[in-house]
Parts: structure tokens; C-alpha cells; sequence
């Protein structure tokens, strides 16, 4: 897939969707563009589609995971993880319901905190984990790359449909990532340290938080 290009714009412009608007599966033109929400199915999506909506599901919930963890351990030094582990929560049940709208089997069959299905996430949850708490800077910069990484995944996923209850979805979570890394970058700095990108490019994180016209989720 060729997202590199897609990145830097997307990065900045934020959509402006209600979420009664992506509850709805967004509008439909009246010339038929778009699915039927009434007969979505996942005989609609193509594969890529499918499994893009299967891996953001669990990826959500390792954002609010990892997050409830690091709360245990720095929850004394900052709200920042708690409070961003429930907009997680909300997150991932939106891509749920996503889910049960084109009848694609949930690959949560275990809400315990940690456990996923897809070994890929697993083993990057026990990874980030095990750095986040050694200390409260590994444990913010931890959350800084989730974010980053989020933003790069949910891009390629864009890319990748033209479903546009899906796009609407997708388009919501990017902007919580970006406003979640700036509130990530926000308790980084205010310990006098200045936050450097871990996956995105670092022009790409400038405008991200240098953006004021972000939605926050």
C-alpha cells in the first residue's frame, strides 16, 4: 500500500463528523452512492476491509489496556491514562458496532485486560508494558507511540475502503489520536523534557501539534 503520501494531509486536516453522523453510517446520497445500512454485510467489505476492521478493533483495545495498566503504576503522577483509556473504550466499541453492522466476526472473544486475539498486538501489549513501567516517562512515551502508530494504521485503513460508514469511523479515531498525542506530548514537556517522534515523521508530529483546529474526542 502506498499511504506515505496520504499522510502529512490527513495528519492536518481534520474531518468534522457528529457521532450521531457515524452512529448512522453517514450520509447517503440521493443518487445511491454508498452502502445500504440496511443491507450491509460483510459479503460487502473485501477481505483487506475486513481484516483492517478486525485489527482496529483489538488495536483500540490495546490503547485502552495498555493505558488502564499504566494507570496502575502512574496514576498518582497524572489523569492523563485514565482519562484517555475511556475515550479508548469508546473507540474500540465503535468499531464493534462497525462490526456487527457488516456482520464481521469480533475478534475481542476476551475483554480481560492484555489478552487479544491477533499475536502481533499481543506480543506488542506485553512489550509496551514491560518499558511503560520502568518509569513515568517511559510509561507517557509508550502512549506517544500508540498514538503515532494508531495514526499510521488508521491511515493505511482509509486507504484501503470506500465504505463510507467506515471512513466516517476511522476519520473519528484520527482525530482522537491526535489529540491524544498532544495530551501525551502536553505532561512530557511539562517535566521539562521535549517529545520526539517514534514512528512518524517528525515534520508529521510538528504540524500534528502545532494543529489548533483538532477535534477533541
Amino acid at each position: 500500500m502506498n499511504v506515505k503520501p496520504f499522510i502529512s494531509a490527513a495528519l492536518i486536516g481534520s474531518m468534522f463528523f457528529t457521532g450521531a453522523a457515524i452512529a448512522a453510517g453517514g450520509p447517503r446520497n440521493g443518487d445511491g452512492g454508498g452502502r445500504s445500512a440496511d443491507t450491509a454485510t460483510s459479503e460487502d467489505l473485501t477481505t483487506i476491509e475486513v481484516s483492517d476492521l478486525q485489527f482496529m478493533r483489538e488495536e483500540e483495545k490495546l490503547a485502552r489496556d495498555v493505558y488502564l495498566t499504566m494507570d496502575q503504576y502512574w496514576g498518582d503522577r497524572t489523569q492523563v491514562f485514565a482519562k484517555i483509556a475511556l475515550s479508548e473504550e469508546t473507540h474500540t466499541s465503535s468499531v464493534n458496532y462497525l462490526l456487527e453492522k457488516f456482520d464481521v466476526e469480533d475478534p475481542v472473544v476476551n475483554d480481560t485486560i492484555g489478552v487479544f486475539t491477533n499475536e502481533e498486538l499481543q506480543a506488542l501489549y506485553d512489550e509496551l508494558v514491560a518499558k511503560g513501567k520502568n518509569s513515568f516517562i517511559d510509561g507517557l512515551y509508550v502512549g506517544g507511540l500508540i498514538e503515532e502508530k494508531d495514526m499510521i494504521d488508521i491511515l493505511a485503513a482509509i486507504n484501503q475502503t470506500d465504505e463510507r460508514a467506515i471512513i466516517l469511523a476511522y476519520s473519528n479515531l484520527l482525530d482522537g489520536s491526535k489529540s491524544h498525542l498532544r495530551a501525551f506530548v502536553d505532561v512530557i514537556e511539562a517535566q521539562g523534557l521535549t517529545y520526539e517522534a517514534q514512528v512518524l515523521d517528525e515534520e508529521e508530529v510538528e504540524l500534528i501539534l502545532e494543529d489548533e483546529s483538532q477535534v477533541e474526542d
